[in-house]
């Protein structure tokens, strides 16, 4: 049972991902209440984003329109409804390129809020522009370089409040699939990577790429015959790709700030590797940082209307 909000929000956030939407009552800045489900992006066909967003927030609706901001792969193609990519050099957001889909309710103003894009190299991100937003909000006179970590690693260039560029690393997708479905599964399996293990790893490979793809299949081999175990086999594994990486990432962070973005124990590995490296490496939280690129948005909108 979700609790009923006594004053009726001025507005609704929506962070919609993959595998979960989360949804906030608004009054300015102000969080009225708060729900999620797991009825991600994933999960759904284009006919069924309102009803499931409907089941979060219909008694937080009155009479009257609510502006709903959303963010996230609810607006990817096989989203509610696709947004648009914006092309950088940008700002990281632009509310008023939001994307409308059409709905029944009429007490819904549903905004998509757009990706951001690059030609060469082809790249494209969704949902991080609006943790870069809230970031930027709150440091607004940053200039350097934005990690945000996660199933795809993605590396941001700031300076003067825009996104001059970024580069995606599929490596957490490839972590998962060779610690799940290659023979390293026998080793790994779902284990938590051991920490010193980690960081040697990571050290051989942010100066030698090639250790990564010479020194997976090592890790099975010193399972059977040296007695690694799974959290140090885990270790090693996360530190040859991430320490991969770092090598072909170091113009984006070599004499620059990083500021590394992302849920806590992942950022963390990126830290202590980014940081043995040489790089000036700070940590941040990013759960907060969606919600305030939301109200960044909502904001701006206000302004315009």
């Amino acid at each position: 049972m979700v609790s009923p909000v006594v004053t009726g929000p001025d507005w609704i956030a929506v962070d919609w991902g993959t595998t979960r939407l989360r949804v906030w009552a608004m009054q300015g800045s102000e969080v009225l209440d708060n729900r999620s489900s797991d009825k991600g992006m994933g999960s759904l066909t284009p006919e069924g984003f309102e009803p499931a967003l409907l089941e979060l927030v219909a008694d937080w609706l009155g009479d009257r329109p609510v502006p709903v901001i959303a963010c996230g792969m609810v607006g990817a193609r096989t989203g509610w409804v696709e947004a648009e990519y914006r092309p950088t050099p940008c700002t990281p957001l632009d509310p008023l390129r939001a994307t409308r889909p059409l709905v029944a309710d009429p007490r819904l103003q549903v905004h998509i809020l757009p990706g951001l894009s690059q030609i060469d190299p082809p790249d494209v991100l969704r949902g991080e522009e609006t943790q870069i937003a809230g970031f930027l909000a709150r440091n607004p006179d940053f200039e350097g370089t934005l990690c945000l970590p996660g199933t795809h690693c993605k590396w941001v260039r700031i300076a003067s409040g825009m996104v001059e560029g970024f580069h995606t690393f599929m490596t957490g997708e490839v972590y998962a699939l060779l610690s799940r479905q290659s023979v390293l599964r026998l080793t790994i399996g779902d284990a938590r990577p051991d920490m010193d293990s980690f960081l040697e790893a990571s050290a051989q490979a942010a100066t030698n790429a090639d250790m990564a793809p010479a020194g997976l299949f090592p890790l099975r081999a010193a399972a059977l015959l040296n007695g690694l175990t799974a959290e140090q086999g885990a270790g090693r594994l996360s530190g040859l790709l991430i320490g991969s990486e770092l090598a072909a990432a170091r113009p984006l962070w070599s004499d620059r700030r990083v500021v590394i973005i992302g849920a806590p124990e992942l950022s963390a590995l990126y830290a202590g590797a980014l940081t043995q490296a040489g790089a000036d490496a700070h940590q941040m939280d990013g759960g907060e940082l969606v919600l305030a690129g939301l109200t960044a948005a909502a904001s701006a909108l206000t302004r315009t209307t």
